[in-house]
Formats: structure tokens, C-alpha cells, sequence
């Protein structure tokens, strides 16, 4: 309501002249190639996996599609310019939703199989959870010393508002065809049936997150694995020792190495952006400074919209 009432008075004041919407809101538009730095012709494509790892679009004056909508886009992009000779995957991200990870993990790795050239993963100061898990699906993965990375694992987000629907003396009722259609309701205790069930669903997510590990991380066994991934989180150097990363670098390593993968002399590093967004480093554009940076698109209330349970891999302390 408070953003209609704004982008009411905004249009009234454009009408009168006082304001030019277009100059405050670009209108959205396809990607454009920028160069952000080097020479050559070849190039070297900076893929921003920034925020919460989600299917959903950003809501707000101008909505923006999705991370997993921008990645495709831009994977699609790439793969139709023959001057692109590997990328950097630049990530700062706590994780998201389970479908989300595995989808852009997918889009990578099928990305990888037809255009083959090297994928490299630069882990900022965050790679945690769905973050990693799209990290598994480059060839080598850096960290630097002080990221924050692991928490491998699954959570299901849900909320329980029956004590406080019975402080303001609200009753919510359920029909249903059956005795687990509302399970996992907020307006009710969970019965430990319905736990169990949505243990096997976690379970299964966990099992099929250990087998992506392990694909990225031929050298660790499982039972290796298996130990490292409780849920605990690593810093760049614990990662590094026990074979989650490959190695301690900085951003500028990351895309030396692409160029050496690549077996290129030299290279133009690029980044595909809108309307309105702007880059004139490799570090451009990261959400905010700061370790926190990777929750600056946490929405708790929107994870649990509805009641309706999330399934995340996501690093939530």
C-alpha cells in the first residue's frame, strides 16, 4: 500500500512537471556488455551471484528479475559469443532455496559441458550453503582468507502463530481431504507423523547436496564429506585445509586464473548489466560492504509468506 501511495504522488508530481520519472526509475531492457577492464580480444565474463539464491523476482519501483532468471540470461548470452573464454563466478551469497541452487548449479554445469571453457568461483565474504553448492559446479573454487564458506546442509523454514492468534482470541480452521493436506500449517502444532515426513523431504535434499559436493570435490570421499558437512561454517583457510576450496585468493587471482585456464596472454574482463547500473571495477555492484553483505536481500517474512514451509540451503545464524 505505502509503495502505491508513493508511486501515485511520484506520477502526480511527473504530470506537473515537478519530476522526470524515467530519469529516477530506467525503464528495463535487455543486457549490454560492459568492459570493465583489460585488453584483447578475447574475454572473460563476470557473473555476479550476489544476495539470496531465488526464483523469485525483487519487488519495488522498477521489480528486477530473479538471480536464477538474470543467471540464465546471461549464461544464454554468453554462449552466443564466441569471444568469451571462460568466467568468474563472483559469489556473496548465504544461500537461498533449494530448487534455485540446483537449478543454477544445473545451468552451469550444462553451460560448462557446450561451451567448455573454465568456470572459476571467487567466494567473497560469503559462500555459504546454496552459495557453495553453485560454487561446486565450477573447476576450481577460491576463497579468501577471511570468506566465510561450508554450512552444507538443508533447513525448512516455517513459522507458528497459533500462541499468538490465542492472545488476540483468532481461531483459524482447516478443511481438508485428507490428514496431512495442512501439514506444516502455522496455525497448528506439527504432529511428529508430519515431522517425520518433512525429515525424509530434508533428508533427501541433504543426500542429493553430499552427491553435488562430491562431484565438485573428486578428491574427498564421502565419508569424508559426510563429516564436514554438520552444518558448521568454515573460514577461507579452514576450507581450504580440508578440501572444500582449492585456493586462497583474492578477485584479481580468481580471473588470472581464468586467463591461464583459458591459455590466454591476455583478456577483456566484462560483466553484462540494465539500464542504470554502473561498474567500473571488478567490485563493482556488490550488494553492501561488510560481512553481512550476502543478507542484504534476506527477507525473513517473505520466507515464510503464507505459512507455506521452505526448503533452503541456506546459512541462517
Amino acid at each position: 500500500m505505502r509503495n502505491r501511495l508513493i508511486v501515485v504522488l511520484l506520477t502526480g508530481l511527473s504530470l506537473s512537471g515537478c519530476i522526470n520519472i524515467p530519469s529516477l526509475f530506467p525503464a528495463p531492457g535487455p543486457l549490454k556488455e560492459v568492459h570493465v577492464e583489460g585488453t584483447g580480444t578475447a574475454k572473460v565474463l563476470l557473473i555476479e551471484v550476489s544476495g539470496m539464491i531465488s526464483s523469485q523476482e525483487k519487488e519495488g519501483f522498477v521489480p528486477a528479475p530473479s538471480m536464477l532468471a538474470r543467471i540464465k540470461e546471461q549464461l544464454t548470452r554468453a554462449a552466443q559469443d564466441d569471444s568469451i573464454k571462460a568466467v568468474v563466478l563472483r559469489i556473496n551469497s548465504p544461500g537461498g532455496t533449494v530448487t534455485a541452487s540446483d537449478i543454477i548449479h544445473h545451468e552451469l554445469k550444462a553451460f560448462k559441458a557446450s561451451k567448455k571453457i573454465p568456470i572459476i568461483a571467487s567466494i567473497m565474504d560469503l559462500g555459504t550453503s546454496g552459495g557453495y553448492y553453485i560454487a561446486a559446479a565450477a573447476d576450481t573454487v577460491l576463497a579468501h582468507p577471511s570468506s566465510v564458506t561450508g554450512s552444507i546442509g538443508v533447513i525448512m523454514l516455517t513459522i507458528n502463530a497459533r500462541g499468538l492468534l490465542e492472545k488476540v482470541g483468532v481461531e483459524a480452521t482447516a478443511v481438508t481431504s485428507g490428514p496431512r493436506k495442512d501439514m506444516g500449517s502455522p496455525f497448528r502444532v506439527m504432529a511428529p507423523e508430519e515431522r517425520a515426513i518433512f525429515q525424509g523431504l530434508i533428508d533427501s535434499f541433504y543426500q542429493r547436496f553430499l552427491t553435488i559436493v562430491q562431484e565438485g570435490r573428486p578428491l574427498l570421499q564421502m565419508e569424508q564429506i559426510k563429516k564436514l558437512a554438520d552444518g558448521r561454517i568454515y573460514t577461507g583457510d579452514q576450507a581450504k585445509a580440508v578440501g572444500l576450496v582449492d585456493e586462497l585468493g583474492y578477485l584479481e587471482d580468481a580471473i588470472e586464473l581464468a586467463k591461464k585456464k583459458a591459455k590466454l596472454p591476455e583478456a577483456r574482463v566484462v560483466t553484462y548489466q540494465r539500464p542504470g547500473e554502473y561498474s567500473n571495477n571488478i567490485y563493482s555492484k556488490l550488494l553492501v560492504p561488510g560481512p553481512l553483505a550476502g543478507f542484504a536481500d534476506l527477507d525473513i517474512m517473505a520466507l515464510a509468506r503464507g505459512g507455506t514451509p521452505q526448503f533452503m540451503y541456506i546459512w541462517m545464524p
